[in-house]
């Protein structure tokens, strides 16, 4: 089993999959579900440091730094440890991508802003806690090559 196989797994089977008996068809949301793999993508974008079509980010490591930079390291923090995951307010959203890289990444997923940075808030905590277990980052070009396999069954 791949690594982006058990990430989406625990993600089912966690926070985001708890919600399953409140909707009819249960996992997801939509709007959750249309973020992930632009999420995926932009986290799998490993060493290319502001790069990468999905909304400028340079990999986990260029999110961590990012959320750091703006004052949200703590929280960053809580999602790589073991621990419980602290959760991110959404106006953090605005300011760790700012409005134009919300909209870029809103527009990969066919959703509005407003759904994308309320999304964003509430996925980024549990997939940066999936790609981190045991509170270190994936080796090498695994995460890369697991988000690759994905999305290429998405198209």
């Amino acid at each position: 089993m791949g690594l982006l196989t058990q990430i989406l797994g625990g993600l089912a089977g966690n926070v985001l999959g708890g919600r399953e008996g409140q909707r009819r068809g249960g996992g997801m949301s939509p709007v959750l579900m249309a973020l992930l793999p632009v999420v995926l993508s932009m986290l799998s974008q490993r060493g290319r440091q502001g790069g990468g079509a999905a909304g400028g980010l340079g990999g986990i490591g260029d999110l961590i730094g990012r959320l750091t930079q703006n004052g949200y390291g703590r929280q960053a923090d809580s999602w790589i440890s073991t621990g419980a995951n602290e959760p991110l307010p959404p106006q953090a959203i605005d300011e760790v991508f700012g409005h134009d890289q919300l909209h870029h990444i809103a527009q990969q997923a066919g959703i509005g802003d407003d759904e994308a940075r309320s999304g964003l808030s509430e996925l980024l905590p549990d997939v940066v806690d999936h790609f981190t277990p045991g509170g270190s980052m994936p080796e090498g070009d695994q995460l890369s090559a697991s988000v690759d396999d994905y999305l290429r069954r998405l198209t």
